[in-house]
């Protein structure tokens, strides 16, 4: 089993940046892939950026592209979203998770989840 909390989230302006990490504990030697969903009211969970424990490599979403950056600090347990250029339509609840077998873009390739940190961004 592993067990993923993530922190950071909060109460944000348009255009500030906010860093939220998420602290991986247990089989973590286990992770193939993690990565960081997202699910705003009254929508389904989208991905938003993925790692690839093995090689380091990131995937991301259009929508964030070239404003977050996913990388994890393998030391420390630890993955990192960091969201620079914040709009009011990343208000979400961000999700961290971890993958068993490969880093994918689907909710379905995941294993583990933590239990979301809120991130609302004020216009």
């Amino acid at each position: 089993q592993v067990q993923l909390v993530e922190s950071g989230g909060g109460l944000v302006q348009a255009g500030d940046s906010l860093r939220l990490s998420c602290a991986a504990s247990g089989r973590t030697f286990s992770i193939q892939g993690m990565g960081w969903f997202r699910q705003a009211p009254g929508k389904e969970r989208e991905f938003v950026a993925g790692f690839n424990t093995n090689d380091g490599t990131t995937v991301y979403a259009d929508s964030v592209k070239g404003r977050f950056t996913i990388f994890r600090d393998y030391a420390k347990n630890m993955l990192y979203l960091q969201m620079n250029s914040l709009q009011p339509e990343d208000t979400a609840v961000y999700y961290c998770a971890a993958s068993g077998s490969t880093m994918g873009t689907s909710t379905s390739w995941y294993d583990y989840w933590g239990q979301g940190t809120q991130v609302t961004v004020s216009s």
